[in-house]
């Protein structure tokens, strides 16, 4: 069973949040929104481990 981690894994944080903001530049609202479920479905299938993506999906919900 894993354990989410919530601190950044990346070298350059700021650079992995410019990508997340130009992959939604000049996107609709609905066609971001269908981006973001895609990419969400993605990773959760990258992560592989039930018990890591309730724990995020509870961390979404409760920072909403």
């Amino acid at each position: 069973m894993g354990k989410l981690v919530t601190a950044s894994q990346f070298a350059d944080p700021d650079a992995a949040y410019l990508a997340l903001v130009q992959a939604r530049r000049n996107v609709s609202d609905g066609d971001a929104a269908k981006l973001d479920a895609r990419l969400v479905l993605i990773l959760a299938n990258h992560i592989g481990d039930l018990d890591v993506l309730r724990e995020a999906i509870a961390l979404a919900k409760a920072t909403a």
